[in-house]
């Protein structure tokens, strides 16, 4: 049996994915979610709504956009409402 290999050019992918368009693709869908999680967030004081930001990443290849919320509750109001996740998957 022969083996097949595959060689990516990773510079291209590098390239590609670190290109202006692609940046801004991912930073509008990330804005996207951003804005449905506020506009869907629980308010009792709106401490949690307003942490809720987009924040940029670096990582090996490319830069990531996250949803993150910095309010000292957030992880106590995810586990009851799901909130970010619902947000994440209505963004196509």
């Amino acid at each position: 049996m022969a083996g097949t290999y595959v060689t990516f050019n990773e510079s291209f992918f590098d390239e590609m994915l670190n290109s202006a368009g692609v940046q801004r693709l991912c930073r509008s869908k990330a804005e996207q979610a951003l804005a449905i999680a506020r506009a869907t967030a629980p308010v009792d004081t709106g401490s949690y709504r307003d942490g809720l930001a987009v924040e940029a990443k670096r990582s090996a290849h490319r830069t990531v956009y996250r949803v993150v919320g910095h309010d000292k509750k957030t992880l106590l109001v995810e586990a009851k409402t799901g909130n970010l996740v619902r947000a994440l998957k209505a963004v196509r």
